[in-house]
């Protein structure tokens, strides 16, 4: 609890003139109405619209006739016409609504104030998330005002079982976040976790919801994530109706929803879209191109470093010759051309987007030739790491991809060092730490770990929709059917007899 606001109007000027000093954005503004009542506007230059304060406001306040005013709740359901109106009675409050960019009115001779929600400042338009890009789906994103974030789930969603829970982080930044699941859907332990993970964030600024993922996540170290991050609308809704909790940060697009599998990352929107056989041989391609971007580069090291015998001979001599004048082992010319590699991607990132994704194209073929010609690197170490690349783009979680490329590094070290032994050992030790892990209380290998017959049928393959009657578990109590059974389509289905 801040200072009470005084009584005294001069007072509260003087007040906020020392709490806003050296603030050249700050309006303090006194008048008066009848010839005799002093009062005082409040309001934040770029986070107000100042247009909607002078004409609902100042103008209605000027117009008041002279029959006697007692009170200011009074005087403003009389005169003022503003739909989000709040009563502030300390500074505290009165700086919290400011930077909200609402409007404070303050009147002579008495302790409290009116707050006017008539925030307006610059935002960016709803545009296609350009991380998550689809053929067929929605072009709605997520953008950096909680506000419409929320209104697009409110959309979709809209039955009042939608909950959406405020609370504020960060000390100094005091941003607005948001616990948003479906009451009838989700586990009331999970949403009473959530909470309770978010309350015990303590820190001084939130600037982005990543804050949030790495403060409440079950297992930091790992390098899996273990909270989807997402800008679509429609997988945050997606989720909801599983049961899931969705946490919404105002200043970013990227919305986290927990608890998640490992599975979930390598799901896309789209596969829900398209009919069922292409969801699932997509989902498949995936599933395998997800194990080439991770174990390739080591199997090839593995396979030339100590396992000669499992190449065809004149394959094996096709190598032998491309490898005569590479003065380096396979596992350091692999490790050079995955640095390189991971480098390019980086910086064509980092550059802008006119021309990130020429230099990163031709500075891969640049470098790969000339590397060749010197006597670097191998022809086939080259289409190893180009296939590789090519499979890590086939993750749809950028956190996931990231994830997948560093793991391939210990993987080489073990493949140069033990050959397939080291790979298969390395592999081993990853589903025992990846069993390991949870989500929220969730297994991150759940569908595999405690068998689910209803879940696989939206895991390795995506079933007919009209077969995926029963919604997933996660944990605790669920509501279990989310269709009629009876939903298959046909040209005599659903007809009357």
């Amino acid at each position: 609890m801040g200072q009470q606001i005084f009584p005294d109007l001069q007072r509260n000027e003087e007040e906020l003139q020392r709490i806003y000093a050296r603030c050249s954005d700050i309006v303090i503004r006194p008048f008066i109405i009848q010839g005799k009542t002093a009062m005082l506007l409040i309001y934040l230059e770029g986070l107000s619209d100042k247009n909607a304060i002078e004409r609902q406001i100042v103008a209605p306040l000027m117009r008041v006739g002279d029959h006697p005013i007692l009170q200011l709740q009074e005087l403003v359901d009389r005169t003022i016409v503003v739909s989000q109106v709040k009563e502030c009675h300390d500074f505290q409050q009165i700086t919290e609504f400011l930077a909200e960019g609402s409007a404070i009115l303050l009147r002579d001779s008495e302790s409290q104030g009116i707050a006017f929600g008539l925030n307006k400042w610059e935002m960016r338009g709803i545009e296609e998330p350009t991380a998550e890009s689809v053929i067929r789906g929605s072009r709605e994103g997520f953008t950096e005002t909680i506000k419409i974030n929320i209104a697009q789930i409110r959309r979709i969603l809209k039955k009042p079982e939608l909950k959406i829970e405020a609370m504020k982080l960060g000390s100094v930044t005091q941003t607005s976040v948001a616990v948003v699941y479906l009451d009838n859907l989700a586990d009331p332990e999970l949403v009473q976790e959530v909470k309770n993970r978010l309350e015990r964030i303590d820190i001084d600024g939130m600037l982005e919801s990543g804050y949030i993922e790495q403060l409440i996540e079950d297992s930091p170290y790992s390098p899996f994530p273990q909270i989807l991050s997402t800008e679509r609308p429609d997988v945050v809704c997606g989720n909801l109706l599983e049961g899931r909790v969705a946490i919404i940060q105002d200043g970013t697009p990227f919305v986290l929803v927990v608890p998640v599998t490992f599975f979930a990352m390598l799901q896309a929107a789209e596969d829900y879209y398209q009919r069922f056989w292409i969801g699932s041989i997509t989902r498949l391609l995936r599933y395998f191109f997800v194990l080439v971007a991770m174990l390739l580069p080591s199997l090839y090291v593995a396979i030339q470093t100590f396992h000669q015998e499992m190449i065809p001979g004149s394959l094996l001599f096709s190598m032998a010759a491309s490898r005569e004048q590479v003065p380096f082992p396979a596992l350091i010319e692999a490790l050079l051309m995955e640095v390189t590699f991971e480098a390019l991607r980086e910086a064509g990132i980092r550059l802008p987007k006119q021309v990130g994704a020429a230099v990163s194209i031709v500075g891969a073929l640049v470098i790969g030739q000339a590397a060749v010609q010197a006597g670097l690197v191998s022809e086939p170490m080259v289409i190893v790491v180009a296939i590789t690349g090519i499979s890590s783009f086939l993750i749809p979680r950028y956190v996931a991809g990231i994830a997948i490329r560093m793991l391939r590094f210990p993987f080489i070290f073990l493949g140069g060092s033990l050959g397939l032994l080291g790979v298969v050992m390395g592999f081993i030790a990853l589903i025992i730490h990846m069993s390991s892990l949870k989500s929220f209380g969730v297994p991150y290998l759940s569908t595999f770990g405690a068998p689910n017959w209803n879940g696989f049928k939206d895991v390795m393959v995506r079933a007919p929709l009209w077969k995926m009657d029963i919604r997933p578990k996660l944990r605790g109590n669920y509501n279990k059917y989310r269709q009629s059974p009876n939903q298959k389509p046909g040209p005599n289905r659903g007809r009357k007899t």
